[in-house]
Order: structure tokens, then sequence, then C-alpha cells
């Protein structure tokens, strides 16, 4: 979608590029570019964010501040 982010996540840097659009305060599922690697994520019903599909694994929490990370640069 634009150009790569940075978030940091227990002491190690990732980048990631969002790849759904468009986003609004209603949109439940991404679709993330996570070093190289396909990610979705997806809204539960308490709104924490869970990975979903396929794609590498990755530590819930990782999935969770990914989350707040793009909630808050979109102001979801």
């Amino acid at each position: 979608m634009g150009l790569p982010l940075r978030i940091t996540y227990n002491d190690t840097d990732h980048v990631y590029q969002i790849n759904t659009a468009p986003i609004s305060k209603a949109t439940t599922e991404l679709e993330i570019l996570l070093n190289g690697e396909k990610i979705t994520l997806q809204k539960d019903i308490r709104g924490a964010w869970i990975q979903q599909g396929e794609g590498p694994l990755i530590d819930p929490e990782l999935a969770q501040a990914l989350g707040r990370s793009v909630s808050l640069r979109f102001r979801m």
C-alpha cells in the first residue's frame, strides 16, 4: 500500500507493509507483508488481533502489536 513501516518487538526490529486498502474503522481483517512474508490478521469479538490463514506463524503478542500499530496509525 505504501512505504515500509517499522515496529520493534522484544528488542527486534520488524519491517512491515500494509496490503489492505482502504482501511476504515470497520476494517476487521488486515493483510500485512512482514519481513517479506504474507501475514493475515483478524480482529476477534473482544477486539484483539489474531493471526489467521496460512503463512509463517508469528508470536500472538507480535500479531497483537502489529494490529495495534495499524489501528493507531489509521485511527481505527
